[in-house]
């Protein structure tokens, strides 16, 4: 597996890939696994080009080869997670009804807390069904950030 970290507008990033798959996204506080190889090779020089190009507003949906590790009801939460379009959010309870089990709130929050790849599958467009915003990874002042960067190159467009 490799790894290589560069710095974005939003701090530094670490980007993992395996097999041409993107597996993980760090950002600089998290904790890594040191079993990584740090080098950068052409899938993780792309995934940031597109990082990039996002966070300036000039990209709105990501093209990249997805590889997170997770359970089968979390990959499903994940890929529902990837139509939840740029610049809009959806509640726990929303995506809960849209994998079929309206009651699996609380298990969508874990799989959106273990969400391996966040930005590139954006669980910061996830919201509390009263509207308010709930944990993430990156922390609120990022969640907050991302989704006002959304909205404002959204309308632009």
């Amino acid at each position: 597996m490799n790894l290589y970290f560069q710095q974005t507008t939003i701090g530094k990033i670490g980007i993992a890939e395996e097999s041409n798959s993107i597996t993980n996204l760090f950002f600089e506080t998290d904790i890594f696994p040191q079993d990584f190889e740090i080098s950068e090779t052409p899938i993780i020089r792309e995934a940031f080009r597109q990082l990039e190009a996002w966070l300036s507003g000039n990209l709105q949906k990501f093209a990249l080869p997805l590889a997170p590790h997770g359970t089968d009801f979390m990959r499903n939460i994940w890929k529902l997670l990837c139509e939840v379009s740029y610049g809009t959010t959806a509640s726990y309870k929303e995506l809960a009804v849209a994998a079929g089990n309206p009651k699996a709130v609380r298990a969508v929050g874990l799989a959106c807390n273990r969400n391996p790849i966040p930005l590139f599958i954006p669980c910061h467009r996830i919201i509390g069904s009263n509207g308010k915003l709930t944990g993430y990874r990156g922390g609120l002042e990022l969640k907050k950030r991302l989704l006002k960067m959304e909205r404002a190159a959204g309308s632009s467009l």
